[in-house]
């Protein structure tokens, strides 16, 4: 059973985010609101599935990212099965 997100409290979070002029906002904003792990392991998991999206192979991408095998199989997963929100920020960032 998945859990809804879609949450009054989510869509304050939301609104917040689209607020961020730039990436110093972002660091000063996203610093304050999550730990230094947690914001360290969204970068891990936006990293492997770009190296996913590349083709790289699981040892590959545990190499550089340091990522276990079950984080890169759940971001493939993502990846594979998701709401495609990779794929369309990564289209996003190509152009």
């Amino acid at each position: 059973m998945s859990k809804n997100i879609r949450t009054e409290a989510v869509d304050h979070l939301f609104e917040a985010i689209l607020n961020l002029k730039n990436k110093e906002e972002c660091y000063q904003f996203f610093e304050d609101v999550c730990t230094v792990n947690e914001l360290l392991s969204f970068a891990q998991r936006f990293e492997v599935a770009k190296m996913l999206r590349e083709k790289k192979t699981y040892l590959e991408i545990a190499e550089k990212t340091g990522a276990s095998t079950a984080t890169i199989s759940r971001v493939n997963r993502s990846l594979n099965y998701g709401n495609d929100g990779y794929d369309m920020v990564f289209d996003r960032m190509d152009k």
